[in-house]
């Protein structure tokens, strides 16, 4: 399982790389493995606000449609429109060309309280 030292993780599953003041946002390694093939990612419009922690979008698969949780408030920059023509980058490249929104964030503290990759490993490890 693939798990980038350099970024943040929820225990819900999303991955944050901030990128120049903006938090880039998708699904980990395990949670594309876990939910199977994604057949279709609803996001919300660049404008749109989001809170720490609240859903911003869904992600179907093909076992299942699960929400997404924003790991930062602020506000939505863009979002990756690769994924309206092609979901499956979501499994394909869950790190790279399967990102889903950028962030403002409106508070980069937030980022401290989110899991280290070592702390996702073992918040993994205690669902193994």
């Amino acid at each position: 399982m693939n798990v980038p030292r350099e970024l943040r993780y929820t225990k819900e599953h999303e991955w944050v790389r901030v990128e120049g003041g903006e938090a880039v946002i998708g699904v980990t390694d395990y949670a594309q493995g876990e939910l199977g093939d994604v057949i279709f990612v609803e996001l919300p419009a660049p404008g749109t606000n989001v809170a720490q922690m609240k859903t911003f979008g869904t992600i179907d698969a093909v076992k299942t449609v699960s929400d997404l949780f924003a790991p930062v408030s602020g506000e939505v920059t863009a979002v990756n429109g690769d994924l309206k023509d092609n979901p499956a980058l979501v499994n394909q490249a869950p790190y790279a060309g399967g990102w889903m929104v950028r962030i403002r964030m409106q508070n980069p503290k937030e980022l401290d309280g989110l899991l280290s990759a070592e702390d996702y490993e073992k918040h993994l490890g205690a669902h193994a």
